[in-house]
């Protein structure tokens, strides 16, 4: 059902741009700072098209889009971008710690053109909605560039690991053409894949996967609506095998060891009327609570731990976290779903599939009627914010910035292929995939 093709990347030449001085993280993970830090770092950096600076004096003829294009054509001009000579596959494998626990690991994928299709055809799935916004900004500046500089991030389930054996091939068989370390101690290695042989097998032992969006929901649907715009402009001679009806995706096994996902925290604050004993008492019915007291910071450290490990240690059995303001005890607090507690009944209007999902359970089930915070405020971050680490999330309450935060076990990958391949959607910032892919370690031109 999917169909990937090799390609003849770009890549940057390290001779004129260093990898780990000219690559970047995906344009939606590059705060104002980090873009100052990239642009200080090398002439070369791709932040230029992949999140170039706009300025008040922008014109038609000069702006974001017009530089960025500008900037592409200097590059392979000026060699900086060099085509490879033959289509390859990329073996991409990113060595890391795991945040907030230490553990390495090494998450293995291959990089290729994948065929762009309509969510219609149940070949490509998604799992969370998108905006107009980012859209309309990738679709300008691929419509000036004809360059996808950023990775495409898609599950595939393949328990037998045939494209995972020709991946450790390529990494036994010689040193990687790119390897650096990023900004997050991250270790990326690229190989590329050119032996006929290879290359077949591959599109053999990916024909007949589904494909789920893991990161990039924004980036592939901007392709889908250029693939769109193109086909029109053609008309009657379009042609099915354009490079515009293919983008840049890196494809991983949802079935590899590496594969990692982090919770992402819910940090709750300017409600009205907050009360935590009203939030205990509304939850009584449905979940049993485990406390963990303290009185000092020495204390609050040691019955964090211990929370965040009974935490982790519950996630079968339905796990949320929580941490609120001081309300005459300082504590933590796990609750736990009852037995047979009756989730038809706590969460109406749910899907039994969406009922699986603990983020689920805590906007549909705690936060919107204890708290009264709707999903149109949790989109709008109204009253709520999000963090990555269980650290920063306490923090939040500790500082007096927030009332409560909430603390959620990852969500398993299975659930989230499940999901998507029932064509359901799940909650905002319910996935975190670590690490991100490198924007640039290889890049997919189109002809114009």
């Amino acid at each position: 059902m999917a169909q990937v093709f090799p390609f003849r990347a770009y890549r940057f030449n390290p001779q004129l741009a260093p990898f780990d001085r000219v690559l970047t993280q995906p344009y939606d993970k590059i705060s104002q700072a980090r873009q100052a830090e990239y642009y200080a770092a090398h002439p070369h950096n791709l932040i230029a098209v992949e999140k170039g600076r706009s300025f008040d004096e922008d014109t038609p003829e000069n702006n974001v889009y017009t530089r960025a294009a500008g900037k592409v054509e200097d590059w392979i001009r000026d060699g900086v971008l060099a085509e490879d000579s033959q289509p390859a596959f990329y073996a991409y494998t990113q060595e890391f710690s795991v945040p907030g626990s230490g553990e390495r690991r090494t998450r293995r994928g291959f990089i290729g053109a994948g065929q762009l299709e309509d969510y219609s055809a149940g070949v490509v799935f998604r799992h969370e909605h998108t905006l107009s916004g980012p859209k309309a900004d990738r679709l300008e500046l691929l419509r000036h560039t004809r360059l996808h500089t950023g990775q495409l991030f898609m599950l595939y389930r393949d328990p037998q690991k045939r494209v995972d054996a020709i991946i450790a091939s390529a990494e036994n068989r010689a040193a990687p053409v790119t390897e650096l370390t990023d900004e997050y101690s991250v270790v990326h290695r690229l190989w590329p894949i050119r032996e006929t042989e290879q290359i077949e097998a591959v599109r053999q032992a990916m024909a007949d996967q589904k494909l789920v969006i893991a990161d990039g929901h924004h980036r592939y649907e901007t392709a889908l609506n250029y693939r769109n715009e193109r086909r029109a402009q053609a008309g009657a001679s379009a042609n099915p095998h354009a490079d515009y009806e293919r983008v840049m995706m890196t494809f991983v096994n949802a079935e590899s060891e590496g594969l990692t996902i982090l919770a992402t925290h819910r940090v709750v604050s300017s409600v009205h009327d907050f009360s935590w004993s009203a939030v205990r008492r509304y939850l009584e019915p449905w979940f049993s609570a485990e406390v963990f007291p303290f009185s000092d910071a020495p204390q609050e450290a040691d019955a964090r731990d211990k929370f965040l490990a009974r935490l982790a240690a519950t996630a079968a059995r339905r796990s949320i976290g929580a941490y609120p303001a001081a309300d005459g005890q300082r504590a933590f607090y796990l609750f736990l779903l009852r037995p047979g507690a009756d989730l038809g009944q706590l969460l109406p209007g749910v899907t039994p599939l969406q009922r699986e999902l603990d983020v689920v359970l805590l906007h549909d089930g705690i936060l919107e009627p204890a708290l009264g915070i709707t999903l149109q405020a949790a989109t709008r971050e109204m009253n709520l914010a999000y963090e990555r680490e269980a650290s920063a999330a306490v923090a939040a309450v500790d500082s007096g910035r927030a009332q409560a935060s909430f603390l959620l076990n990852p969500v398993d990958v299975g659930k989230v292929v499940r999901i998507a391949t029932a064509n359901e959607v799940m909650p905002q910032k319910s996935t975190d995939f670590y690490p991100k892919l490198l924007s640039g370690i290889t890049m997919y031109r189109l002809e114009p």
